[in-house]
């Protein structure tokens, strides 16, 4: 891996493989965004570096990293799309109050407490695993019929 010198700020580019964004988004979010020009919705989006163009010292050429949507969540309701909206606020926030609206560095370290009273209504990692043992009773129950 090529080592960038402190004052090398490399670009990034989105990967265009997309898979992630579109499973995390329902029928009609999909059709509303293609009918709505301009229709906004609001996601948590996890991002990987897939792979970068170094440069040799005498190329004129800026770094570049590839990153992929490797996770996504895009909010289903006006509460969840409101929540992540107020985390983006806050951190751009935190962001000026750093002084690192300009540059890249390792952002708030927890953006996560802005969407706690969000997060609270919603289902615990434990509840899902019941919800999904449930489900495979009624299947079970089910089959043997």
């Amino acid at each position: 891996m090529p080592k960038l010198s402190p004052a090398d700020v490399p670009e990034v580019k989105l990967d265009s493989a997309a898979a992630a964004i579109e499973a995390s988004m329902t029928r009609d979010m999909r059709r509303s965004l293609f009918e709505k020009p301009g229709k906004v919705v609001f996601a948590i989006v996890e991002l990987t570096s897939k792979s970068y163009t170094g440069h040799a010292e005498d190329e004129d050429k800026d770094p570049q990293v590839k990153v992929r949507v490797t996770g996504c969540e895009v909010a289903r309701s006006d509460d969840d799309a409101a929540a992540l909206a107020d985390a983006k606020r806050a951190m751009w926030r935190g962001r000026q109050i750093d002084g690192t609206l300009d540059e890249v560095g390792e952002g708030p370290q927890r953006p996560d407490a802005a969407l706690l009273d969000v997060t609270r209504s919603k289902p615990s990692e434990d509840e899902l695993k019941e919800h999904k043992r449930r489900q495979e009773e009624r299947r079970r129950a089910e089959f043997v019929r």
